[in-house]
Protein backbone atom coordinates (compact mmCIF):
# COMPACT_ATOMS: atom_id res chain seq x y z
CA UNK A 1 0.00 0.00 0.00
CA UNK A 2 1.40 3.39 -1.00
CA UNK A 3 2.62 5.61 1.86
CA UNK A 4 2.46 9.41 2.08
CA UNK A 5 3.65 11.88 4.73
CA UNK A 6 1.16 14.57 5.69
CA UNK A 7 2.17 18.23 5.90
CA UNK A 8 -0.53 18.86 8.53
CA UNK A 9 -1.86 16.54 11.28
CA UNK A 10 -5.13 14.65 11.13
CA UNK A 11 -8.04 16.82 12.15
CA UNK A 12 -11.11 16.11 14.24
CA UNK A 13 -12.66 12.85 13.12
CA UNK A 14 -9.42 11.64 11.54
CA UNK A 15 -9.67 13.67 8.35
CA UNK A 16 -6.75 15.18 6.44
CA UNK A 17 -5.91 16.66 3.03
CA UNK A 18 -3.01 15.67 0.79
CA UNK A 19 -1.95 18.30 -1.74
CA UNK A 20 0.95 19.23 -4.04
CA UNK A 21 3.15 16.58 -5.62
CA UNK A 22 1.72 13.80 -3.47
CA UNK A 23 -1.83 14.60 -4.58
CA UNK A 24 -0.72 14.54 -8.21
CA UNK A 25 1.04 11.23 -7.62
CA UNK A 26 -2.15 9.74 -6.17
CA UNK A 27 -4.36 10.93 -9.03
CA UNK A 28 -2.05 10.91 -12.08
CA UNK A 29 0.43 8.12 -11.33
CA UNK A 30 -1.40 5.74 -9.03
CA UNK A 31 -4.76 6.65 -10.62
CA UNK A 32 -6.57 6.10 -7.35
CA UNK A 33 -10.21 6.98 -6.90
CA UNK A 34 -12.68 7.57 -4.08
CA UNK A 35 -12.73 4.58 -1.79
CA UNK A 36 -9.09 3.76 -2.52
CA UNK A 37 -6.81 3.06 0.42
CA UNK A 38 -3.34 4.32 1.28
CA UNK A 39 -1.13 4.78 4.32
CA UNK A 40 -0.86 8.31 5.71
CA UNK A 41 1.85 9.27 8.21
CA UNK A 42 1.58 12.13 10.67
CA UNK A 43 3.54 12.86 13.83
CA UNK A 44 5.57 9.67 13.55
CA UNK A 45 2.49 7.44 13.34
CA UNK A 46 1.14 5.67 10.25
CA UNK A 47 -2.52 4.89 9.61
CA UNK A 48 -4.40 3.08 6.89
CA UNK A 49 -6.65 5.71 5.34
CA UNK A 50 -9.48 5.89 2.83
CA UNK A 51 -9.75 8.43 0.03
CA UNK A 52 -12.94 10.44 0.55
CA UNK A 53 -12.71 12.81 -2.42
CA UNK A 54 -10.34 14.11 -5.10
CA UNK A 55 -10.48 17.61 -6.58
CA UNK A 56 -8.18 20.29 -8.04
CA UNK A 57 -4.87 18.97 -6.75
CA UNK A 58 -6.19 17.92 -3.35
CA UNK A 59 -7.03 14.49 -1.98
CA UNK A 60 -9.22 14.28 1.13
CA UNK A 61 -8.66 11.20 3.29
CA UNK A 62 -9.87 9.75 6.58
CA UNK A 63 -7.81 7.45 8.74
CA UNK A 64 -9.16 4.19 10.12
CA UNK A 65 -8.11 1.83 12.88
CA UNK A 66 -5.14 2.05 15.21
CA UNK A 67 -1.65 3.24 14.31
CA UNK A 68 0.40 0.68 12.40
CA UNK A 69 3.52 -0.84 14.04
CA UNK A 70 6.58 1.40 13.77
CA UNK A 71 9.59 0.33 11.70
CA UNK A 72 11.90 2.95 13.22
CA UNK A 73 15.31 2.03 14.61
CA UNK A 74 15.12 2.21 18.44
CA UNK A 75 18.40 4.14 18.59
CA UNK A 76 18.48 7.46 16.70
CA UNK A 77 21.57 7.52 14.50
CA UNK A 78 22.59 10.77 12.82
CA UNK A 79 25.29 10.67 10.14
CA UNK A 80 27.70 13.59 9.77
CA UNK A 81 29.26 13.33 6.31
CA UNK A 82 32.20 15.34 5.05
CA UNK A 83 31.11 16.82 1.72
CA UNK A 84 31.96 14.24 -0.98
CA UNK A 85 32.20 14.71 -4.75
CA UNK A 86 29.40 14.22 -7.28
CA UNK A 87 26.12 12.69 -6.21
CA UNK A 88 27.53 10.52 -3.41
CA UNK A 89 25.57 12.44 -0.79
CA UNK A 90 22.37 11.54 -2.67
CA UNK A 91 23.26 7.87 -2.28
CA UNK A 92 24.07 8.25 1.41
CA UNK A 93 20.71 9.92 2.04
CA UNK A 94 18.69 7.43 0.01
CA UNK A 95 20.27 4.25 1.30
CA UNK A 96 20.85 5.67 4.78
CA UNK A 97 17.12 6.39 5.04
CA UNK A 98 16.33 2.82 4.04
CA UNK A 99 18.72 1.60 6.73
CA UNK A 100 17.09 3.66 9.49
CA UNK A 101 19.18 6.84 9.60
CA UNK A 102 17.58 9.53 11.78
CA UNK A 103 19.35 12.50 10.24
CA UNK A 104 22.20 13.76 8.10
CA UNK A 105 24.56 16.64 8.82
CA UNK A 106 26.74 17.60 5.81
CA UNK A 107 29.92 19.37 6.86
CA UNK A 108 32.79 21.00 5.06
CA UNK A 109 35.78 18.87 6.01
CA UNK A 110 39.40 19.94 5.55
CA UNK A 111 39.84 17.42 2.74
CA UNK A 112 36.49 18.06 1.05
CA UNK A 113 37.20 18.90 -2.58
CA UNK A 114 33.65 20.12 -3.09
CA UNK A 115 32.73 23.51 -1.61
CA UNK A 116 29.09 24.52 -1.30
CA UNK A 117 28.47 28.23 -1.60
CA UNK A 118 25.43 29.86 -0.02
CA UNK A 119 23.60 30.16 -3.37
CA UNK A 120 23.82 26.49 -4.27
CA UNK A 121 23.57 25.06 -0.78
CA UNK A 122 19.83 25.72 -0.37
CA UNK A 123 18.90 23.91 -3.59
CA UNK A 124 21.15 20.97 -2.76
CA UNK A 125 19.65 20.59 0.71
CA UNK A 126 16.12 20.78 -0.73
CA UNK A 127 17.06 17.99 -3.14
CA UNK A 128 18.42 15.84 -0.32
CA UNK A 129 15.25 16.39 1.71
CA UNK A 130 13.14 15.27 -1.23
CA UNK A 131 15.29 12.15 -1.63
CA UNK A 132 14.90 11.42 2.09
CA UNK A 133 11.12 11.78 1.90
CA UNK A 134 10.80 9.47 -1.12
CA UNK A 135 13.11 6.89 0.46
CA UNK A 136 11.16 7.05 3.74
CA UNK A 137 7.92 6.37 1.86
CA UNK A 138 9.45 3.52 -0.11
CA UNK A 139 10.95 1.84 2.97
CA UNK A 140 7.79 2.34 5.07
CA UNK A 141 9.39 4.64 7.62
CA UNK A 142 7.26 6.61 10.06
CA UNK A 143 9.76 9.48 10.23
CA UNK A 144 11.60 11.35 7.47
CA UNK A 145 15.28 11.80 8.37
CA UNK A 146 16.19 15.38 9.19
CA UNK A 147 18.61 16.87 6.66
CA UNK A 148 20.51 19.72 8.29
CA UNK A 149 22.13 22.69 6.61
CA UNK A 150 25.84 22.46 5.87
CA UNK A 151 28.04 23.22 8.85
CA UNK A 152 31.73 23.37 9.68
CA UNK A 153 33.89 21.55 12.20
CA UNK A 154 33.12 23.96 15.04
CA UNK A 155 29.39 23.75 14.39
CA UNK A 156 29.52 19.97 14.31
CA UNK A 157 31.34 19.79 17.63
CA UNK A 158 28.77 22.12 19.21
CA UNK A 159 25.99 19.92 17.84
CA UNK A 160 27.66 16.86 19.39
CA UNK A 161 26.79 18.11 22.87
CA UNK A 162 23.18 16.98 22.40
CA UNK A 163 24.09 13.34 21.63
CA UNK A 164 24.60 10.37 23.95
CA UNK A 165 27.30 8.55 21.95
CA UNK A 166 29.84 10.12 19.59
CA UNK A 167 31.59 8.01 16.95
CA UNK A 168 34.17 8.78 14.28
CA UNK A 169 35.27 6.62 11.36
CA UNK A 170 38.99 7.34 11.15
CA UNK A 171 41.10 5.76 8.39
CA UNK A 172 44.18 5.68 10.62
CA UNK A 173 42.26 3.76 13.29
CA UNK A 174 41.29 1.25 10.60
CA UNK A 175 44.92 0.83 9.56
CA UNK A 176 46.29 0.22 13.04
CA UNK A 177 43.15 -1.63 14.26
CA UNK A 178 42.79 0.80 17.19
CA UNK A 179 39.09 1.52 16.69
CA UNK A 180 36.50 -0.11 18.93
CA UNK A 181 33.96 -2.50 17.49
CA UNK A 182 30.46 -1.15 17.01
CA UNK A 183 29.07 -3.98 19.15
CA UNK A 184 31.30 -2.99 22.07
CA UNK A 185 30.41 0.71 21.81
CA UNK A 186 26.68 -0.02 21.76
CA UNK A 187 26.69 -2.17 24.89
CA UNK A 188 25.62 0.74 27.10
CA UNK A 189 23.37 2.49 24.59
CA UNK A 190 19.68 2.27 25.37
CA UNK A 191 16.57 2.59 23.22
CA UNK A 192 15.70 6.19 22.56
CA UNK A 193 19.26 7.47 22.88
CA UNK A 194 21.03 9.47 20.18
CA UNK A 195 24.19 8.53 18.30
CA UNK A 196 26.24 10.87 16.11
CA UNK A 197 28.64 9.16 13.70
CA UNK A 198 31.17 11.21 11.69
CA UNK A 199 32.55 10.12 8.32
CA UNK A 200 35.10 11.96 6.22
CA UNK A 201 35.07 12.81 2.50
CA UNK A 202 37.17 10.95 -0.09
CA UNK A 203 40.46 11.89 1.59
CA UNK A 204 39.23 10.96 5.04
CA UNK A 205 39.47 12.92 8.26
CA UNK A 206 42.63 15.01 8.66
CA UNK A 207 44.88 14.52 11.71
CA UNK A 208 43.93 17.95 13.04
CA UNK A 209 40.22 17.15 12.70
CA UNK A 210 40.69 13.72 14.30
CA UNK A 211 42.37 15.36 17.29
CA UNK A 212 39.53 17.89 17.67
CA UNK A 213 36.92 15.14 17.50
CA UNK A 214 38.70 12.99 20.07
CA UNK A 215 39.07 15.97 22.41
CA UNK A 216 35.30 16.48 22.09
CA UNK A 217 34.61 12.90 23.17
CA UNK A 218 34.30 11.10 19.84
CA UNK A 219 35.42 7.48 19.87
CA UNK A 220 36.96 5.81 16.79
CA UNK A 221 35.03 2.86 15.36
CA UNK A 222 36.29 -0.15 13.49
CA UNK A 223 34.62 -0.70 10.12
CA UNK A 224 36.51 -3.84 9.21
CA UNK A 225 40.04 -4.32 7.85
CA UNK A 226 39.38 -2.73 4.46
CA UNK A 227 39.31 0.96 3.60
CA UNK A 228 35.79 1.93 2.56
CA UNK A 229 34.70 4.66 0.16
CA UNK A 230 33.17 7.85 1.54
CA UNK A 231 29.68 6.75 0.49
CA UNK A 232 30.12 3.17 1.71
CA UNK A 233 31.35 3.77 5.26
CA UNK A 234 28.11 5.37 6.63
CA UNK A 235 26.02 2.58 5.12
CA UNK A 236 28.30 -0.08 6.62
CA UNK A 237 27.98 1.54 10.05
CA UNK A 238 24.20 1.91 9.83
CA UNK A 239 23.86 -1.74 8.80
CA UNK A 240 26.07 -2.86 11.68
CA UNK A 241 24.19 -0.73 14.22
CA UNK A 242 20.84 -1.96 12.93
CA UNK A 243 21.99 -5.58 13.14
CA UNK A 244 23.33 -5.10 16.65
CA UNK A 245 20.34 -3.16 18.03
CA UNK A 246 17.36 -4.52 16.10
CA UNK A 247 18.69 -8.06 15.86
CA UNK A 248 18.37 -8.34 19.66
CA UNK A 249 14.77 -7.19 19.92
Amino acid sequence: MQRYFLDTPFGTGGGAVISGDDARHITKVMRMAEGGRLIAVSGGEAFESEIISLSDGEVAIRRSGEALPSNEMPVHVTVAAGLPKGDKLDLIVQKGTELGMAGLVPFGAERSIVKWDSKKSGKKIDRLRKIAKEAAEQSHRSVIPEISDVTGLDGLIRLAESFDLLLIADEEAAKDRSGDSIAALLENVYHGQKVLAVFGPEGGISRAEADRFREAGFRPIALGPRILRAETAPLYALSAISSEIEGKR
